[in-house]
C-alpha cells in the first residue's frame, strides 16, 4: 500500500499522457458516453417519477358507491357507518348532490362553462370511500351486497395503466442499462487497448525491469475511469441543466399529480450517474488490459 501512494504520482501522470495521446479520439468517446448515460438518466428520472406516481395513488384509492333513488340522506348516513366497519376501508363520506357538482366543477377548470348548460345539477350523490388498495376486491364486493348500494365506481383501470406504464419504463430502463453497459464497455476497452498499443515499447521495458502487471495496468484503468467519469458528469449536467429548467414546467401542467422534490431527484439520479460511470470505466479497463495482454 505504501508503494501504491508512493508511485501515485507516476500514475496521474501516465493515465494523463494516455489521455493527451489520443485527445480527439477520447473527446469524443467521453461525449459519446456522455450522451449514452445522458439517455439512461433520462429513463431513470421517468422510472423515479412513475414509481412515486402510483405509490401517491395507490395510498389515496377511491372508490364511489352510488345507491339507489328511493334511499334518504339519513338512510346514506347509515350506509356510510355501515362501510366504515368494512376491513380495508380506511374512510368513508356522504358527498351530497352540491359538493358533488362543486367537485366536477373544480375538476373541469377552463371547461366548467359547459355545466350552464344543464337546468339541473346532473350529478348524482354518492358515498365516497377510501380504501386500501390491495384489499380492492374484497372491498368492493361487500359494499356491492350491502342493501341500497346500486353500484361501486373503481379507479381500477387507471391505476391498471399507471402500473403498465412503469413497467414499460422498467423494461425500456433495463435494455437502456444494459445497452449502456456494453457499448461503454466497448468504448472504453478499445480505448485502452489503443494506449496500450501505443505504449508497448515503454511496456515492454518496464516488464524487463521487473515491473508486475498491476504496476503497467494501473495508469491505463485510472486513464479509462477518469474518462467515464468525465462522460458521467458530462450526462449529471445536461440532466441538471434540463430537470432545472424543464421540471417546474411540467409538475405546473400537471398541478394534481404528486411529483417528488425537483432537488432531491435531481441529486439522486445525477449520483447514480456519476457512480453507473464510474464502474463501467473501472470493468471497461479491466477487459482493455486482459484482452491486450493476452494477445502480447
Amino acid at each position: 500500500m505504501k508503494t501504491f501512494f508512493y508511485n501515485i504520482g507516476y500514475f496521474l501522470l501516465e493515465a494523463s499522457r494516455t489521455i493527451r495521446f489520443n485527445s480527439l479520439s477520447n473527446l469524443f468517446s467521453v461525449i459519446g458516453t456522455g450522451l449514452i448515460l445522458f439517455l439512461l438518466g433520462m429513463v431513470l428520472t421517468g422510472w423515479s417519477v412513475g414509481n412515486q406516481l402510483v405509490q401517491a395513488l395507490e395510498k389515496e384509492a377511491e372508490v364511489s358507491a352510488y345507491f339507489k333513488d328511493d334511499i334518504s340522506e339519513e338512510q346514506a348516513l347509515d350506509l356510510v357507518n355501515t362501510i366504515q366497519t368494512i376491513d380495508g376501508v380506511q374512510k368513508a363520506g356522504y358527498i351530497d348532490q352540491t359538493a358533488a357538482y362543486e367537485e366536477n366543477k373544480n375538476m373541469l377548470g377552463k371547461e366548467a362553462d359547459i355545466l350552464k348548460l344543464f337546468e339541473d345539477n346532473p350529478f348524482e350523490a354518492y358515498i365516497d370511500v377510501r380504501i386500501n388498495l390491495n384489499d380492492m376486491d374484497a372491498v368492493i364486493a361487500k359494499m356491492s351486497k350491502l342493501e341500497g348500494i346500486e353500484y361501486v365506481r373503481d379507479n381500477r383501470e387507471i391505476l391498471n395503466q399507471l402500473k403498465g406504464i412503469v413497467n414499460a419504463l422498467k423494461i425500456i430502463g433495463v435494455l437502456i442499462a444494459l445497452a449502456v453497459g456494453v457499448t461503454t464497455l466497448i468504448i472504453i476497452s478499445h480505448m485502452i487497448r489503443q494506449g496500450i498499443y501505443n505504449n508497448k515499447d515503454q511496456i515492454n521495458t518496464l516488464w524487463l525491469l521487473g515491473a508486475p502487471n498491476g504496476f503497467v495496468g494501473f495508469p491505463f484503468i485510472l486513464a479509462g475511469t477518469l474518462l467515464t467519469l468525465l462522460g458521467g458528469a458530462l450526462a449529471a449536467g445536461l440532466l441538471s441543466i434540463l430537470m432545472t429548467k424543464g421540471y417546474d414546467q411540467l409538475s405546473g401542467y400537471l398541478m394534481f399529480l404528486p411529483f417528488p422534490p425537483m432537488e432531491e431527484l435531481r441529486d439522486k439520479v445525477c449520483l447514480l450517474i456519476i457512480i453507473i460511470s464510474a464502474g463501467l470505466g473501472f470493468v471497461g479497463s479491466l477487459f482493455g488490459i486482459t484482452s491486450i495482454r493476452k494477445s502480447n
